[in-house]
């Protein structure tokens, strides 16, 4: 029973892997002031939820999606290239995405001189305080 149950979490390492990827990219996220590291935080979740996906498209003992037709009348198994092409796209969007966080990092560090989110939040409010004061 419990060699069964061994078997069968290390069949699966790769759904374990992106789970500890994403609880890693969470905390990040969630825990760290930097604005750089919450960006890294970022990509690690998207690798986790891109290994997810391609995971789930992944069949064994499947073949390619090129058929013919005796492949066709047998009833052949085949691997399903939709999740890979949607992770394609996930991925540039994801890049984009990236690109796009780090422009407005620099610009946030060129307002404020900082890139620790505790220290913006501060500055923010000590300047929304002299402006209510005049």
């Amino acid at each position: 029973m419990i060699d069964w149950l061994i078997e069968e979490l290390f069949a699966k390492y790769n759904y374990w892997i992106s789970i500890v990827l994403m609880l890693i990219g969470f905390y990040a996220m969630i825990a760290k002031d930097n604005l750089i590291k919450k960006i890294i935080g970022l990509n690690i979740f998207q690798t986790a939820i891109f290994l997810f996906y391609i995971s789930l498209g992944d069949i064994t003992g499947g073949t390619e999606p090129i058929v013919s037709e005796e492949m066709i009348a047998q009833g052949y198994v085949y691997v399903n290239p939709l999740p890979h092409v949607l992770i394609l796209t996930a991925i540039v969007v994801g890049v984009a995405t990236t690109a796009v966080a780090l422009a407005l990092v620099i610009l946030m560090y060129e307002e404020y001189g900082t890139i620790e989110e505790s220290e913006i939040i501060e500055l923010e409010r000590e300047s929304a305080g002299r402006s209510d004061t005049r």
